[in-house]
């Protein structure tokens, strides 16, 4: 469990002292920024954009994981890998050419990623694994923070996991949703090695490297 990355998404973090957020969940050893953009068509609310994206990479040096929640991703994959995005992730759902635009993540320099609702058949990013570099299985649905994980994701993680390991090994199992130090033990030993924490991390009832501390240690890392 050891080899498991730990990422705050910043979407939970208190906006008027960001860098003070973020500088905190640095400080605390996470291996990741995780950044949610959200459009208000696909999921129901909107987040932030590419400028946030290029602030938040002038704050840290952690690879900046950009999850696209939004509809034709692919007319906005320059303006975010420009900003500074490492890993770029694209849901199924909404991608018509989801081939060509992993594709073009990658010509642009980023790692591509795929996603799926919790109600998506996991074959959709079967079709797909050997050209992406992460996989992210949502255990919420999409579109707030804050949610119960959704307990037959579980076995959704299971047997993505199961996929991952017939046609890319090297790929990593992400995992976003409700994840908090009672239940990250299930979801990694289910297959996850990427996982999200938002309000797990950014809790008013503990401070930031407490709740990471407690992550870590739920998964005996």
């Amino acid at each position: 469990m050891s080899d498991v990355l730990l990422g705050p998404s910043i979407l939970a973090a208190n906006f008027h002292c960001l860098a003070d957020e973020i500088a905190a969940v640095e400080s605390a050893g996470v291996d990741f920024i995780h950044l949610d953009i959200m459009d208000g068509r696909y999921v129901p609310e909107i987040t932030f954009g590419p400028l946030i994206v290029k602030s938040v990479r002038t704050l840290t040096e952690r690879p900046l994981d950009v999850h696209l929640m939004i509809e034709q991703p692919e007319r906005h994959l320059e303006s975010f890998v420009g900003a500074g995005a490492d890993m770029v992730t694209v849901h199924v759902e909404p991608c018509v050419h989801l081939h060509a635009v992993l594709t073009e993540i990658r010509m642009l320099g980023a790692s591509p990623g795929v996603a799926l609702n919790p109600a998506t058949p996991l074959e959709t990013a079967f079709e797909v694994l050997e050209f992406v570099d992460q996989v992210l299985v949502m255990s919420v649905n999409p579109g707030f923070g804050g949610q119960t994980l959704i307990p037959t994701a579980l076995r959704r993680i299971e047997r993505m996991r199961e996929g991952i390991e017939r046609v890319n090994p090297k790929c990593m199992l992400e995992v976003d949703g409700g994840i908090k130090a009672s239940n990250i033990a299930q979801v990694v030993n289910a297959g996850a090695n990427m996982i999200v924490a938002g309000s797990a991390i950014f809790s008013p009832d503990a401070e930031v490297a407490e709740a990471v501390r407690q992550l870590r240690e739920a998964i005996g890392a």
